[in-house]
């Protein structure tokens, strides 16, 4: 989808993926992993931010990008609120080059938010915004039915074809979710090794 499209939806206020508050099964992470080592991480379709402040809350360098500028805004602006420290960019994360490798990227929900015959430019810019032993934690919507989208189906099967070529899959399971996603996210934490392409 494009600039534009997820522009607008902000701009009438059609955002259905918005819930106010970060993904459950995110916090739950950071909650059940307070040892694990602070870095960078990225959150590409950040929206407003969400999920960036709870990375931040839990003492990581956060950063968030947008295809959308309001998101972008709007992120900002509720972080600034929030007295949490976080840099958001305006950048089309599937084409654009990172401003750097990342230590940790999170997605919730991007995967099935781009068309189907994009998923290989999306594992690419995993792989290209990612560092070479990074570690890629998601929170996949899984839909079953085919959909007009977005959001796409997607399913289990389908990210372990496309992420295991790339990655060695630490744990995968079903996460609290918000009420209308009970038991249709999964989550998988992935590490890229750097012995792979």
């Amino acid at each position: 989808m494009s600039r534009e499209y997820w522009e607008t939806r902000y701009q009438i206020g059609e955002m259905s993926w918005e819930k106010g508050a970060p993904s459950p099964g995110l916090v739950d992470f950071l909650a059940a992993h307070p040892g694990l080592p602070r870095g960078t991480v990225c959150v590409p379709g950040c929206g407003t931010g969400h999920d960036v402040r709870a990375w931040a809350q839990a003492g990581f360098n956060t950063f968030g990008c947008d295809i959308a500028p309001s998101a972008v805004r709007l992120a900002t602006e509720k972080t600034k609120a929030a007295g949490f420290t976080a840099k958001f960019q305006l950048a089309d994360f599937l084409r654009d080059e990172p401003p750097f490798q990342f230590d940790w990227l999170f997605e919730h929900t991007l995967f099935c938010a781009i068309k189907p015959e994009e998923r290989d430019d999306y594992v690419r810019a995993v792989l290209r915004w990612l560092k070479p032993d990074g570690q890629y934690l998601a929170v996949n919507y899984l839909i079953v039915e085919k959909s007009e989208g977005p959001p796409f189906c997607t399913t289990r099967e389908e990210q372990w074809q496309r992420f295991s070529p790339h990655f060695e899959l630490r744990e995968d399971w079903v996460p609290r979710s918000y009420p209308n996603r009970t038991r249709r996210e999964r989550m998988f934490w992935w590490r890229r090794a750097s012995g792979l392409p």
